[in-house]
């Protein structure tokens, strides 16, 4: 997400340097429109939806990197971002990966089709005809089906790309609430091994700021959904670095260099002058207007389920091109604007929902479920949005901030 609402600006910038432009365009890769299914989603009421994946494969220099095991693409990561069609505001929906839906038809490398699969983890999709670039159609072709939105555009962004698009901002502030060692990051090591985080505020950048965003023991209660939380709070201090830093040439011309270089696009982004027009669509999207969420879900078994209504009227939402609080931001007079109910919206929109006897259920030979209970909703849509703007805060920075006043006599700070 990060790399493509910074495009505009680099790309703009970099237009007038004709040389580095043409390299740009050269860094571009595309996956095949072939394999995007034929038995699609129509147009919603207005808006863009782009999916975004993560890819650990080990090919390439992701190999220095620790990706996922052997040559194959895989993704833990995913989300589809809706740009509404004020051009004004977004909201990022992620999808954990042990989700179970069902896959469509996909294209394989050899020219075939797969038959369709149902009740399968979510991240299967990616990895169809087992290729170290992963399939990113069948993965477009899933959500598709899933959510009933039409994916206008899909970005698969590999573990090299990330690493050096953090590098070329300088890092981005994370905050840490306890050391995280390297049996935590790796549990195969078979002992706690040296600290590779320390508790406390710092800047991450390159190999560091991966392996913040992968590890799931150590941080959080452990599980795939509480790092997808983390994941979305870094995103948002990304971009607020890089918004921070100003149009400098000498960091948006690394910038655009990474972010390029670590793509793969579908062909209707497959070109600077493409990228520039998609981006420019994103350049007044400001992060007070992003929200990120999670899908509604709860645990079945050791896997995630979906949780209708609430997850139908969150894709009814953006289809209508609501936010997720219900208000329209199609950008059209009031008299054209799609007439979609706002309490539906309200109802689905930035909720996460989980089985009571969750606890129970995250690991594959674990104790067996309790009797089902009626799930219970907690809003999520705020807690993102919160996230992107003040990331750090729940790092001890309020108590340390309290703490220095009364030393300087000042007594309680206000606010926040």
């Amino acid at each position: 997400m990060a790399a493509t609402i910074t495009l505009s600006i680099l790309l703009l910038l970099t237009a007038g340097a004709g040389w580095f432009y043409l390299r740009l365009n050269g860094n571009i890769t595309t996956f095949g429109a072939d394999g995007v299914s034929q038995d699609r989603p129509g147009e919603g009421a207005g808006g863009s939806n782009v999916l975004v994946i993560g890819s650990d494969s080990r090919s390439g220099d992701n190999s220095k990197l620790g990706g996922g095991e052997g040559d194959v693409g895989r993704s833990d990561t995913a989300f589809l971002l809706h740009v509404y069609g004020d051009n004004k505001h977004a909201v990022a929906v992620s999808f954990p990966r042990d989700t179970l839906v069902d896959i469509p038809s996909c294209k394989l490398p050899d020219g075939g089709w797969t038959k369709p699969r149902t009740n399968v983890m979510f991240n299967v999709a990616f990895t169809v005809g087992e290729t170290a670039k992963g399939n990113p159609a069948c993965a477009q072709n899933t959500v598709e089906k899933l959510t009933g939105l039409r994916v206008d555009h899909t970005v698969v962004v590999d573990f090299a790309g990330f690493s050096k698009i953090t590098a070329a901002i300088g890092g981005v502030p994370v905050c840490l609430p306890k050391n995280v060692y390297e049996g935590e990051l790796n549990p195969n090591l078979g002992r706690q091994g040296k600290i590779i985080f320390a508790k406390g505020p710092q800047t991450v950048a390159g190999q560091q700021a991966l392996d913040y965003v992968r590890v799931r023991h150590g941080i959080g209660d452990g599980s795939d959904i509480g790092r997808i939380k983390r994941q979305q709070a870094f995103l948002s201090s990304l971009v607020k670095k890089v918004k921070s830093q100003g149009f400098s040439p000498s960091t948006l011309l690394p910038l655009a260099n990474a972010a390029t270089e670590s793509l793969t696009v579908d062909p209707g982004l497959g070109s600077a002058n493409k990228l520039l027009s998609f981006a420019m669509s994103m350049k007044d999207i400001d992060l007070h207007n992003t929200k990120f969420v999670t899908m509604p879900w709860r645990y079945q078994g050791a896997r995630v389920a979906i949780v209708h209504p609430q997850a139908d009227e969150l894709w009814a939402a953006l289809r209508a091109d609501r936010t997720v609080d219900g208000k329209d931001a199609s950008g059209k007079p009031p008299a054209r604007a799609a007439a979609a109910s706002p309490d539906a919206a309200r109802a689905g929109a930035g909720q996460t929902v989980r089985a009571d006897n969750s606890p129970h259920l995250r690991g594959v030979g674990g104790p067996p479920p309790r009797p089902a209970t009626p799930p219970r909703a907690t809003p999520r849509g705020g807690g993102g949005a919160r996230d992107a703007r003040r990331p750090g805060l729940r790092c001890g920075h309020k108590r340390q901030r309290l703490q220095r006043h009364r030393r300087q006599g000042a007594g309680r700070p206000r606010g926040r």
